[in-house]
This record gives structure tokens, sequence and C-alpha cells, in this order.
């Protein structure tokens, strides 16, 4: 075996230094040819290959890159090697081919790799795959290709934030990649007058990830949005699902699970779309498990899996709703519950019986804070008392972008800014991140939760089931030492962790 196990220890000890370059030699190409192209400071170019070429792969290599090219072998190891750490950082969209041609549905790609992309036949295919795959690998949660008057624009959502990738040209290309969706998700083709749901899965890198579709009509064809959901994301990242890998503080850590651990009764998460209200649920749901106790979930999809967990999967078409589920559920003799989330009355009505009869309910609810969940069971015509009486605590988060610290520096704010929030110069260390590679020039990297709990008792009940004033439930919820979200978003400024601009995209000023 040799001794060299690297590719940089094949290549000559020249004066001018050599570099690996998969920029001119993309990925695919390499993992095609097995072979890395490397060039020298004066502009020579030497090919790496774990075999000897031929003379018609010489010259088809020559006339890509358009000058003579040395070819040298080595060991496979070292290729293999280069190749499997290159596959993280490899960008699919920049090797797809730009070519217009018919959208190639006679089957689904069941993988997604840079191989794998390389020997798809359709441009089209290759785009939308490529797309996937580059999606993944910056962790964005949703994919949108949204059509215009000469093709499609590409978009991703990184970190709770719209980029643009990249535009597509031709109204064709865009009105296939949307087709090209429909096929994998088993959609209606021909139906483009309405909004269409369906979800598909795909193979990276030995793991499946599921991925959920909605196609909208607009004026110029049809929009589609991909949700991901790589269950697997978290778990490569920090190992365990647990309310620590979420970034919740020592004290709200401790206030959750006190909740969780409650014989009966209601814990309600609430927040927008996106806002990491599901993953709390299965970080409590998955920290509360020891065994004893039967826990059964209905949702929409199952996004984690929970061993020892009955997990449903809500199927409206075969008329498995929230509702019906949840009835069968407490036949189902559970201790605690969890329904992915109350979107009508009667699932809210259901819940709320089964916490009055000894089931400790986990469930999410859309609205803008804590206090905005009692106006929603009204609005939905649930008795107030009952309500009050088995809601036992509501959390209200939010995601905020952190600083990037690979590129974070001391931050100074002006004297306004820091006037406006009730801060004195001197008494934190405030960070921004200037842009580097790490964070793709934004300066943030990575999310965690910050939010307010409004935790129950029997004066709030009283005040909740009189109607009282709102600023009078919130006062004296304040008052038993409840912290807003706003407060909560400025502690995590003042400790360097995020930035004013990220507390006021993700907060409101009252």
């Amino acid at each position: 075996m040799s001794e060299k196990t690297s590719l940089q220890d094949w290549l000559p000890n020249d004066q001018a230094p050599w570099h690996l370059d998969f920029e001119a030699w993309p990925q695919a190409q390499a993992q095609r040819w097995r072979a890395v192209l490397a060039v020298s400071g004066s502009g020579r170019k030497m090919l790496l290959g774990e075999r000897e070429p031929d003379a018609m792969l010489l010259q088809s290599v020559e006339a890509r890159l358009q000058s003579p090219v040395r070819w040298l072998r080595c060991d496979a190891a070292a290729v293999t090697h280069w190749l499997g750490a290159g596959e993280a950082d490899f960008r699919a969209l920049s090797d797809v081919e730009e070519a217009v041609v018919e959208a190639d549905s006679g089957g689904e790609a069941l993988e997604l790799s840079a191989l794998a992309m390389s020997e798809q036949a359709s441009p089209v295919v290759r785009l939308l795959n490529a797309t996937l795959y580059d999606a993944l690998q910056d962790g964005a949660s949703d994919v949108h290709i949204e059509c215009t008057l000469r093709g499609a624009v590409i978009r991703f959502r990184v970190d709770g934030v719209m980029s643009m990738v990249r535009t597509v040209e031709g109204a064709s290309v865009a009105e296939q990649l949307v087709s090209r969706l429909k096929v994998m998700s088993e959609l209606d083709i021909g139906e483009r007058r309405l909004p269409q749901d369906g979800r598909f899965k795909l193979k990276v890198q030995g793991r499946e990830v599921d991925f959920r579709l909605s196609i909208m009509p607009s004026v110029f064809g049809e929009d589609a949005v991909v949700r991901v959901l790589d269950r697997a994301r978290i778990e490569q990242a920090g190992g365990s699902l647990t309310l620590d890998a979420l970034g919740f503080q020592m004290d709200e850590r401790a206030a959750i699970r006190a909740q969780a651990r409650q014989p009966h009764g209601m814990l309600l998460v609430t927040g927008p779309t996106g806002s990491g209200k599901t993953t709390t649920l299965y970080a409590t749901l998955a920290e509360i498990h020891t065994g004893s106790d039967k826990i059964i979930t209905i949702e929409d999809p199952v996004e984690y899996q929970l061993a020892g967990v009955v997990q449903i999967p809500v199927n409206e078409k075969k008329g498995l709703t929230f509702s019906r589920g949840l009835r069968s559920i407490l036949r189902h003799d559970p201790d605690r519950v969890m329904v992915g989330e109350i979107r009508d009355p009667e699932t809210a009505q259901i819940a709320v019986q089964a916490a009055l009869t000894g089931h400790l309910v986990f469930s999410t609810v859309h609205a803008n804070n804590a206090f905005d969940v009692i106006g929603r069971f009204m609005h939905m015509g649930l008795d107030l008392y009952n309500v009050v009486s088995a809601l036992n605590a509501v959390l209200a988060q939010r995601l905020v972008r952190l600083t990037c610290k690979h590129c974070a520096r001391p931050d100074l704010p002006d004297a306004v800014t820091l006037a406006r929030y009730g801060l004195k110069a001197g008494e934190q260390q405030f960070l921004r991140g200037e842009g580097c590679g790490h964070c793709r020039g934004t300066g943030y990297k990575g999310r965690r939760a910050v939010a307010e709990l409004l935790k129950l008792d029997d004066g709030l009940r009283d005040l909740i089931a009189a109607r009282a004033p709102m600023s009078q439930i919130k006062e004296a919820a304040r008052a038993r030492g409840m912290k807003p979200l706003r407060v909560m978003a400025l502690q995590a400024v003042c400790r360097g962790e995020t930035t004013f601009e990220e507390l006021e995209r993700v907060t409101l000023d009252e």
C-alpha cells in the first residue's frame, strides 16, 4: 500500500504551488472519471486519477479544459477520500446544463448524489435534482420555484430568510420543472387551475429524506414550494433531540420540563409557520419518555420518528383527520397525547375534553403570542371556562439567527439604539458577523429558540374566565415573572448571540 495518503502527496514539489481545482473540473466530472484536477501556480494542469486513461478520454478532457493536461495515476484510496470529502461542499447547480429539452417523466429519481446527477439524460431532471441536493447541503427548510414571464426563479429559505439561488430561462423549462415535481408526488399533471398538495421521498447519502410539495396557480403558470423534512438533520448536528439542543435557556428548559411532567392538562406551543413548534414538542416528548407511559401522537406529517412512541400520520384523503384520529386515540388507553396542530373547533373541543379527563395533551396553535391563543379558542366557539381549566401553560416561541462564530467581531451600537432598548454603553458585549464562507456572507450561522412561557394559575384563570381586558391579563402574568418574547430576544442580543436587526425581524415592539 502506498504511503501517500493524500492527493497533495502525489503533486510535484515545484516552486509554484499546486492546488486542487473543483471549479474548472466539477465534482460531477470528477466522480464520473474518478480523477481530480490540480493546477499549478504557473498554470500547468494535471489530472490525478485511479486508472490509466485511454486516448479518447484524454482528448475529451483536453477539449473540455481547452489546454494540454498531464495525467498521473495515483492511489485509488486517495482519490476516493478526496471525492468523499468534496461531496459535502459540492454545489450541484454549478454543473447543471442550461439546455432545454422535453422533461423526462419516465421514473422517479430515487437517489441524489453527484454521480447519479451526472448520469441523468434530461437537463430538466438534473436541474431539479441539483436544486434539491443543494437545498439539503445549505440546510434549507423550503425550496421555492416561482414562475415569471420568461422562466422561473429558484429561491431557498435558509435559517428563516429567503435568498435567490438562480434564475431559469424559458417558460417551458419552468413548466417542466413543476410537471416533474407533480410526477414525483403522483399528482394530476393536467390540472393547472387548482392548488395541489403532495409529498415524495428521495435517498440522499444513505438516508431517506421526505419532501412536502405545494403547487399553487399564479399569473405566469404554477408556483411550487417544497418543504424539506430531513429527520436526520438534528441527529447529525447534535446527537439527540433535546431542549438543550434547541437553545433554550436554563430557566426556560426547567419550566418546560416541569409543565411536561404534569399528570394532566394541556401544554400548547404557538408561533408562526416555521418557528420550531413541532420540534420543541418532539424534544419535550423525547425527554419525558421513560417507557412507563403510553404516548401517542397524530401528526401531518410525522416529521421525526421517536422510539417507543405510537405515531399516526393524518390521511385526509382516506378520512383520517385530526379530530377523527384523536377520538380513536382516546380509546387506545394513552397517558400523553400529542396533536400536531389544532386547526378546527372539533379538534380543539376533543383536545380540551381529553385534558379535562385525566390526559396530558401537547399541541400547537397558530397565534402571534401566548395571550392570543385564548382568543383563538374563543373564536372557535369553545367554552372559555373549560379552556382555562384544561390549559396548564402556553409557550410562544420564535427562531432567531445566531451570529456566525467564524466571522463575529465586536459591535458598538450608537447611543440612540442603546437608549431605545434601555441599555447603557459598556455593560454588554455586542457581536456582529462580517460575513464569510461558513455563513455564505450573511454574518449568521444557525438558529436558536427564544420563548415566552405563560403559566396559568387560579388568579389568571379567574381573569381570563371573567373576560378581563388583555392589558390587565398581561400585567398580571408579568407580575408573576413571565418575560415577553422581545425581552428574551434582547437578552440574547446582549449576550452577543444575535443582533438588533434580528431582534426587530422576529419580535414585535409593543
